[in-house]
C-alpha cells in the first residue's frame, strides 16, 4: 500500500463513549477498562488479543486499534450477527498523521490471526495488500483464501496507549437517527452519513 492512497483510518465506537473518548482521546483495551464505557468488541476476539503481545513490544492489548478500512468482517459481526443496532454506532475519522507518532505498528491483516505480520510504521505500509483491504466483499469459493482475504481485510494501525483527540477529524454513521445521537453527545466535528460503510 503506497502511503498516499491512505487518506484516513478509522475506530469503530459505541456512540455512548464518544463523550469520554472526546476527553481522554481513545483509550487502549486496558486502559478503557478503568472508564464506564460500552464496548462493541466481540468477547471471543477479545480472549485471544489477551494474549497475544505485539513481537518485540508490549500486550496488544495495550495499543489503541484503528483500521485501514472499517468496512470489514469485525463492522459485519457488529451489526449483521449480534443484537446491536448501527443507529448505536459511530467509525470515528483519524487523521493518517497517527503513523508518524513513536512506536506506532502497522499489521497486515487481523492483529488476532497467527498469520499476521506486525511492522514499525509508517515503513510497514509496504506490506499491506491494499487491493484485498479494500475490496468490496472477501467471499471467495476457496476457503482457504477466504480465510486470508478475511484476515487482510482487518489490516491494522496499532497506536500504543491513546489516540489523542486532536488526531479525530469527524465521523461517520449510518443514518440521520445515528447523527442525532452523535450530536447529543455534544460531537461538534463534521458528521458524515455513510450506510454502506455500515452494510446498510
Amino acid at each position: 500500500m503506497d502511503r498516499d492512497n491512505l487518506k484516513e483510518l478509522y475506530f469503530i465506537a459505541h456512540i455512548s463513549n464518544v463523550v469520554s473518548i472526546m476527553r481522554y482521546g481513545i483509550l487502549c483495551h486496558r486502559k478503557a477498562q478503568r472508564i464506564k464505557h460500552t464496548s462493541v468488541a466481540m468477547q471471543e476476539i477479545q480472549d485471544i488479543r489477551a494474549k497475544k503481545s505485539v513481537p518485540g513490544g508490549r500486550p496488544l492489548h495495550d495499543y489503541v486499534n484503528l483500521y485501514i478500512d472499517a468496512r470489514n468482517p469485525m463492522m459485519y459481526k457488529i451489526v449483521c450477527e449480534t443484537s446491536s443496532s448501527h443507529t448505536n454506532l459511530c467509525v470515528l475519522i483519524i487523521s493518517t498523521d497517527v503513523l508518524d507518532l513513536t512506536n506506532v505498528i502497522i499489521t497486515d491483516g487481523n492483529a488476532a490471526s497467527d498469520y499476521t505480520l506486525f511492522m514499525p510504521s509508517p515503513k510497514g505500509l509496504k506490506y499491506v495488500k491494499e487491493d484485498f483491504v479494500f475490496a468490496e466483499s472477501w467471499t471467495d469459493a476457496d476457503v482457504i483464501m477466504y480465510w486470508e482475504k478475511k484476515r487482510i481485510k482487518c489490516a491494522e494501525v496499532l497506536v500504543p496507549d491513546r489516540v489523542p483527540t486532536e488526531f479525530i477529524n469527524g465521523a461517520y454513521v449510518s443514518c440521520h437517527e445515528a447523527k442525532q445521537k452523535l450530536l447529543e453527545t455534544g460531537f461538534d466535528l463534521p458528521i458524515y452519513i455513510n450506510s454502506h460503510l455500515f452494510f446498510k
